[in-house]
């Protein structure tokens, strides 16, 4: 047994599920508390809560884990190690030295340290990826490394299909690495400084879609804000078109001009330009570019 997982998203739920399943499965886990979510504003369980609950472990919802009944309550549970993914807290002492922990990070550290290390990486053209698993200490994702997997970046490939990709080698490896550490066997690497990139959190700026940069970069800006967040393009009125899908052209209207290539709309970009292979009007559900094109014409 693992002793303790902290982890909240849906990420973290699926690195949970690979390790309830293993020899390492905790005893307790830990998430923020409810929050509310949707159109409803309606309370709602993080994905780590609901696992943990169907996965029958016990769960304890914190909003300081560093303090009071609830870091009593993690140390009771303790175990040699406890782990953790996507959590959401800040970890301070006295846990961060009583308890280690392994950290489950999806990217190839020292590259991409911080908050959205999948959209970044996509965001950034980048060719591959992956997780390590590593020590957690104080300063951020600079702990020493056990264990690290590359894994390619498909050129067309969105934040939904990568992200699931990587939580399931990210479960692997934690199982890995939480067998290791309990026979003292773990060869830790420290971390260098070179190719140190930071993965800022997403902004609203972040999500507009500005033509005048080359296609290329919004393609990868829309990639690797899809399904979660989502890019869009300004239009007339204040209007905004919630981009989800596009295709990489050659060639097209002027940079911020719309035009129509076999039935499909084109935006014309900074160099080349992007085929709207799937779009969200303002107040719609999302529907194919060709479909927005017919009822809508060009903006």
């Amino acid at each position: 047994m693992s002793g303790v997982y902290l982890g909240t998203s849906e990420f973290a739920a699926t690195v949970l599920g690979i390790l309830a399943g293993s020899d390492q499965g905790p005893e307790l886990v830990v998430t923020l508390p409810d929050r509310r979510r949707g159109r409803g504003r309606r309370e709602q369980a993080s994905p780590v809560a609901d696992k943990a609950e169907e996965l029958g472990i016990e769960v304890l919802k914190s909003g300081n884990v560093n303090e009071g009944d609830d870091l009593d309550r993690i140390l009771e549970v303790g175990g040699d190690w406890a782990s953790i993914c996507a959590f959401g807290q800040l970890i301070k002492e006295p846990l961060l030295s009583e308890l280690p922990m392994l950290n489950v990070h999806p990217s190839l550290l020292p590259r991409w340290r911080g908050a959205a290390p999948v959209e970044r990486a996509i965001m950034a053209g980048d060719p591959k990826t992956g997780v390590c698993v590593m020590r957690l200490v104080a300063g951020l994702d600079s702990g020493p490394v056990a264990l690290r997997e590359e894994t390619g970046i498909d050129p067309d490939e969105d934040f939904g299909s990568l992200s699931a990709r990587l939580a399931e080698i990210g479960g692997r490896l934690l199982v890995e690495a939480l067998a290791s550490a309990g026979r003292g066997g773990i060869d830790w690497q420290e971390q260098t400084e070179e190719g140190l990139a930071y993965a800022e959190k997403i902004s609203a700026e972040d999500r507009e879609i500005n033509p005048s940069r080359s296609a290329g970069q919004i393609h990868d800006q829309v990639r690797g804000l899809t399904p979660h967040i989502g890019a869009w393009l300004p239009l007339e009125g204040d209007q905004r078109l919630g981009i989800r899908r596009t295709t990489v052209l050659g060639a097209g209207p002027a940079a911020g001009e719309f035009g129509e290539t076999d039935g499909w709309p084109v935006l014309g970009c900074g160099e080349g330009a992007i085929r709207l292979d799937r779009v969200q009007p303002p107040g719609k559900k999302e529907m194919d570019g060709d479909a927005w094109l017919r009822g809508h014409g060009l903006p």
